[in-house]
């Protein structure tokens, strides 16, 4: 994943020829706490990772430049995927099969599968949701005895529930890391620098090579990618992002119909509304989202909603005033700041939708026509 920050969230493990880690910890299946066959509370992860392993593939692309093995010097990456279909599908992260970021984006000239027998077969790049750093693989499948993994749902996930993650960290195949979920609707940036909303965040140790491996839950079904990491060495501290399984369904099917997937755009910056900010800013209302802009020749724009002007520190940051509060989306009311991408993740561009907005302490309704997605965030604009 091109342009990750250091200490922001990275690659969770789209390991190129170009990032050798030399402290690569040992996590295979074999040792430590992934090994034990002892069932706690019905989490058994040696029982997850014999059933499930088969079903868990290596990723390895190549883009241009030097021709040749990714430690010689090729330009490439290596990362993880699985198998969702006897028909060959195969979901990994979109990170994982290209390179560059928002309109840089291109993909890998070449793409192989690596099962854990050693066998390998070139893969085609069905599509690539950037948004939603996803990407669908297939092979063909016709010599090959697969393992499907199931998917889940991460609809009614719980923090503290144990997951296992199974992946190539470092390019060691088949390894297996086990923790708990440690949060839940976090946010995290896709490849276009919009927002990916409700990524799951987990201490399973995710480590480059991870990238577009799965998160199972007790039962060994999938509720999420494994993608990204919070570090400032590039290597796990217990941080880690996974893409909700929910998204990704979403994704792949949209991939499989059209080979790409279209996000609904409003083109708004906001942040959310508490009530000692409402108090500061004479909101007139103390939950919802407050715009702080408004892109030009947007479909916010255009049904006349309002961004601030001006600016005024308070609670340890600059807000700007005089903007409009969305208070309801589509009917949704909305709390959190994510809670307008949400609202809006299930409609489609031209649709028309009203939102419900506060302006000078009055409530009244706009309608605004959803456009598609540009193919990158501009400065901070981001549903």
């Amino acid at each position: 994943m091109a342009g990750a920050a250091a200490l922001a969230v990275s690659a969770g493990g789209c390991g190129s020829s170009a990032e050798k880690d030399t402290n690569a910890a040992s996590m295979d299946g074999g040792g430590g706490r992934g090994a034990v066959e002892a069932s706690v509370g019905g989490f058994n992860p040696a029982v997850i990772y014999r059933r499930q392993s088969p079903g868990v593939v290596t990723v390895i692309s190549e883009f241009g430049g030097r021709r040749g093995p990714l430690d010689s010097g090729a330009q490439g990456g290596l990362g993880t995927g699985f198998v969702i279909s006897r028909g060959g599908e195969v979901a990994t992260n979109a990170h994982v099969v290209t390179m560059g970021e928002g309109s840089g984006i291109r993909r890998a000239r070449s793409v192989f599968v690596q099962f854990r027998n050693g066998n390998q077969v070139p893969a085609k790049i069905v599509g690539q949701d950037p948004n939603s750093d996803v990407a669908l693989l297939k092979i063909d499948a016709s010599d090959l005895s697969l393992r499907p993994l199931a998917l889940g749902s991460s609809s009614k996930l719980t923090v503290g529930n144990p997951v296992a993650a199974i992946g190539s960290p470092f390019g060691q195949t088949e390894s297996l890391s086990v923790g708990v979920i440690s949060g839940l609707d976090r946010t995290i940036q896709s490849l276009t620098n919009f927002q990916i909303t409700g990524a799951i965040q987990t201490d399973a140790a995710i480590n480059r090579g991870n990238s577009g491996g799965p998160l199972l839950d007790p039962r060994g079904a999938v509720i999420g990618i494994n993608s990204q990491i919070l570090s400032t060495s590039g290597s796990n501290q217990g941080v880690g992002f996974a893409i909700p399984v929910d998204t990704v369904k979403r994704s792949l099917a949209e991939l499989r119909r059209h080979g790409k997937v279209a996000y609904a755009y409003l083109g708004v910056s906001t942040v959310p509304v508490f009530p000692q900010l409402a108090r500061r800013l004479h909101l007139g209302v103390d939950h919802g989202v407050y715009v702080e802009q408004v892109a030009g020749g947007s479909p916010a724009s255009k049904a006349g909603v309002r961004g601030g002007r001006g600016t005024v520190h308070f609670q340890a940051r600059d807000y700007r005033l005089g903007g409009d509060v969305i208070v309801k989306a589509s009917g949704i009311t909305l709390r959190q700041d994510t809670d307008l991408s949400k609202a809006i993740a299930g409609d489609r561009p031209g649709q028309s939708i009203e939102l419900e907005i506060v302006r000078g302490g009055r409530r009244r309704t706009l309608r605004a026509t959803l456009r598609e997605r540009p193919g990158e965030r501009a400065r901070r604009l981001v549903p």
